[in-house]
This record gives C-alpha cells, sequence and structure tokens, in this order.
C-alpha cells in the first residue's frame, strides 16, 4: 500500500505521514523543507520517499503526478496549504493569489489527476483538508475561507460522480476548527478557542476516511457551530466571526 501526503513537514501532514506508516503502507512526503521531510523519513517504520516541492506552482503538482503515475497509489492525503489574515482591501494580492494556487489550483489538480488513476484501479482514497471554514464567512480571513469552502464543495462534488459510476473510489473532506499547528503562526494570528490537538485530528479524519464518511468534522464544538448555523441568518453570523477574528490580532 502506497500514500501521498502533501503538506507532510508538519502538523496534521506529519501526524497522518506518521500514523499510515505504522499502519504499514509505504509513503510519500511532499513538502517545500528538505531538512523536516528528511528527518521524519528517517523515523518511519516503512519505506518513505521525500519530494521536496512548491505545489502552488502547477508545474510541480503535474510533474508529482507523472512520477507516479504507473504506480498504485492507494491513498492521496492533500494536506498543503496556508491562511492569510487581514482586511481584504489591505492584505498583499501577490500572497494571496499563491495561497489560492495552494488552497485552491494544486488540491484541484492532484484530486483530478489521482481520482482518475484510482477509477483506472478500481481503488483508492483522497483525504482533502479543508477547515470548518468552510462552512461559515470568514471577514478578516476572508480568501482562506473561501478557499476552504471550494475544497469542501468540490470534494462533495466529485464523489457524487465516482458514485454514479460504481467504482471503488472514495473521497473525503477534512472540516476541523483550530488545531495546533503552525498555521497560525504563518496566518499572523491567535486563536480564541484552544485548538484540537494534532495527532487526534489526524487519527480521527484516518479512522472516519476509511469508514467512508465524507464530511469529517473533529470535536465537539464545531459539530455544534455547524448545526446551529442552519438557525440563524447568515448576516448575524457574520458579525459574530467579526467579532471574534478581530480578538486573533
Amino acid at each position: 500500500m502506497k500514500a501521498i501526503i502533501t503538506g507532510a513537514s508538519n502538523g496534521i501532514g506529519k501526524d497522518m505521514a506518521e500514523l499510515l506508516s505504522s499502519r504499514g503502507y509505504e509513503v510519500v512526503l511532499v513538502a517545500r523543507s528538505e531538512d523536516k521531510l528528511k528527518q521524519l523519513q528517517n523515523s518511519l517504520p516503512t519505506p518513505a520517499e521525500v519530494v521536496v516541492a512548491d505545489l502552488s506552482r502547477p508545474e510541480s503538482c503535474f510533474a508529482l503526478y507523472e512520477r507516479y503515475q504507473n504506480e498504485p497509489i492507494d491513498l492521496l492525503v492533500n494536506n498543503a496549504g496556508y491562511g492569510i489574515f487581514g482586511r481584504f482591501d489591505e492584505t498583499e494580492l501577490s500572497d494571496e493569489l499563491n495561497m489560492l494556487d495552494l488552497n485552491i489550483k494544486a488540491v484541484h489538480i492532484l484530486t483530478k489527476l489521482f481520482v482518475k488513476k484510482m477509477e483506472e484501479q478500481n481503488h483508492g482514497f483522497i483525504l482533502n483538508v479543508a477547515s470548518s471554514a468552510a462552512f461559515f464567512v470568514g471577514p478578516l480571513l476572508s480568501s482562506y475561507y473561501a478557499s476552504k469552502a471550494y475544497v469542501l464543495r468540490l470534494t462533495q462534488a466529485v464523489q457524487a460522480e465516482v458514485n454514479k459510476s460504481n467504482k471503488k473510489v472514495h473521497l473525503s473532506v477534512l472540516c476541523p476548527g483550530p488545531v495546533d499547528t503552525g498555521f497560525n503562526q504563518r496566518a499572523g494570528v491567535q486563536f480564541g478557542l484552544k485548538g484540537l490537538d494534532s495527532r487526534g485530528v489526524a487519527e480521527y479524519a484516518l479512522q472516519q476516511m476509511f469508514q467512508r464518511k465524507q464530511v469529517i468534522i473533529p470535536g465537539i464544538t464545531m459539530k455544534i457551530a455547524k448545526f446551529g448555523s442552519r438557525f440563524l441568518p447568515d448576516r448575524l453570523i457574520t458579525e459574530v466571526a467579526y467579532h471574534f477574528q478581530r480578538k486573533k490580532q
């Protein structure tokens, strides 16, 4: 069995690599930090390959697929991504476009290429990592929230299409709330809620994915928040979101 994990150098991606290796998977570790990937590679009990790549560049996504297109790939974890905090009229456009290239374009390319491959081999799992942000409006993190909504809806739509083909391929989307990873440092924010344990989120996500759960929400807080949002107008939810987001500075 073989799994490809993007954003594998730290956080949820690193935890998933360790958990999958403990399950007997050979893993392909993809990220920009060669040192961190090699350190992880040397700690795993199963064979691991290191691919140093900046997936915000489409050519890197195609190169990753071409490298493994002739090998059976049982699982793809699209985990690489980050956020940018600030007013939409003040954040740097170039930074936002780079984020969208990673959060949206890379996920889109790799999902498209590998779902076709998995349909041909008639088995496989794809786990796209989104966020609970996908369910809400996110002032001061507007582009990030919108990017995760894209990942959620893309995954749901592609799974519906795969279901019609009767192929043994399953797509899941992970939508956690705040998690103790490097996200807040890169986004320049401080979460108001205590972050979930990254290892616990990774374990729960893989467990639910292998049970063919489509939308995976770790933690009771986000499950309640998503359920409760059904009964409140969007305008009120947006005002509350702005109030809490502003405190993250």
